[in-house]
């Protein structure tokens, strides 16, 4: 059987779809291994996943709250995740000797694991867990993009070989964990595989989530959630948000996620505040949800039919938001200007049945199981290591193998690990 190095930054929504790939690929007798975080992995695939420690980067500036557009691509690269790969590129180069895979799996945003697999010869696939990047989005702004491809062709020199493949785009295949459906019309690279959206049961290791309050009522439920990594930004549309809510009694209930505390005041009892929350679980109940439009949250309520009501507020949040409204799954507002009274209205439209947003959530979910995800994914990679192995002579069998450790995973936040 195959060995299957997968490389993930320290971001849960980046390591989620992993865990799902992996643990098909675990299922189908494969042994698996990790490199990154070993906390953040263990609690996602598993106490008992083997994860091959990469460092993390340290002092880094934190990143303002308001700063959008180019001048947050340009910071998240340049503060984040080159410092990222530096940090993380010792401990790749370490796990792929020591571990020997078949194929290495690079999440996107941590290209230590492209450079530092292309520098040793070895076949490696990425992992595009958002749709970003496959629609090009710097191709209106060329000195962006000539800043990006300067600075990785730096980085290349220390960690990774001259010339070679752009670290975000293996030439071996991308797994694009989305579908037509949600991603539209665009022109793509080669070897992009739509593989759709790979969604993992993951049981919680505490679930002490008040199940009786859902029950108690049949009104139509709300989830409000912005992820872990955006309480710099989130504190005014969170209680703007409690404030439109609250005043839907008798018409909606809500679920707010409030990992930092952000919201204040006394509420009424149709709104429930909770610092984490088990995501998919709860997904299965919910008529609407309320979000920064993280690919991760906006795919795993897809997935379940529920519409979206998208506020972006960086990064790739705003192509995500505008997918979701290109697909009729949602409405997006501008995260500057939400009050409770553009909140509300959002929500009632939603969750009106007349304007076919539920309808057209469903359509893009059942185009996500359609697909396949998590076994989709893992066909491409078994095929992946069946080329290396023949090219090698040397298979799984040949070289022993190891614990795999992938057993499903747990994430109760529905967001990720705060970056700078």
């Amino acid at each position: 059987m195959g060995r299957f190095l997968f490389v993930v930054p320290p971001l849960v929504g980046h390591v989620n779809p992993a865990v799902g790939t992996a643990a098909v690929l675990a299922a189908r007798g494969h042994d698996i291994a990790w490199a990154g975080h070993p906390e953040l992995v263990r609690s996602l695939a598993g106490a008992g996943a083997v994860v091959h420690p990469c460092a993390l980067p340290g002092d880094l500036p934190p990143r303002p709250a308001g700063l959008k557009g180019p001048a947050a691509f340009r910071f998240l690269w340049e503060n984040f995740l080159v410092p990222l790969a530096d940090a993380m590129a010792p401990g790749v180069r370490s796990a792929i000797g020591a571990y020997d895979p078949d194929v290495v799996v690079c999440d996107q945003q941590a290209v230590a694991g492209a450079l530092v697999a292309e520098s040793l010869g070895r076949t490696w696939a990425t992992s595009a867990t958002t749709s970003a990047e496959l629609v090009d989005p710097l191709a209106a702004m060329p000195k962006v993009a000539a800043w990006l491809d300067e600075l990785l062709a730096e980085l290349r020199s220390r960690i990774g070989t001259a010339g070679g493949a752009d670290p975000r785009f293996s030439p071996y295949g991308v797994l694009a964990y989305t579908t037509r459906a949600l991603l539209g019309p665009v022109e793509l690279p080669d070897r992009v595989w739509l593989v759709g959206p790979s969604v993992a049961a993951r049981p919680t290791a505490a679930d002490d989530f008040p199940w009786e309050w859902l029950d108690a009522s049949a009104l139509p439920t709300v989830l409000v959630s912005l992820g872990t990594a955006n309480n710099d930004a989130g504190a005014r549309f969170l209680n703007a948000a409690a404030q439109a809510l609250g005043a839907m009694a008798g018409r909606v209930r809500a679920v707010l996620v409030d990992p930092g505390g952000l919201v204040g005041g006394r509420l009424p009892d149709h709104l429930l505040v909770r610092p984490h929350v088990p995501q998919l679980q709860l997904l299965e109940r919910l008529d609407a949800v309320v979000c920064h439009a993280g690919h991760n949250t906006v795919c795993e309520a897809l997935w379940h039919g529920v519409p979206l009501v998208v506020a972006p507020i960086r990064d790739d949040q705003p192509i995500v938001a505008g997918q979701v409204v290109d697909a009729g799954a949602g409405v997006r507002l501008r995260f500057g200007r939400a009050d409770a009274a553009r909140i509300g209205a959002a929500v009632e439209a939603v969750l009106d049945p007349a304007r076919g947003h539920r309808e057209a959530a469903e359509a893009v979910g059942k185009s996500f199981r359609a697909a396949g995800g998590g076994e989709s994914a893992a066909d491409r990679l078994e095929a992946l290591a069946a080329g290396a192995a023949a090219s090698t002579g040397v298979t799984g069998a040949d070289r022993g193998t190891g614990s795999s450790g992938c057993t499903g995973g747990v994430d109760d936040a529905g967001g990720e690990v705060r970056v700078p």
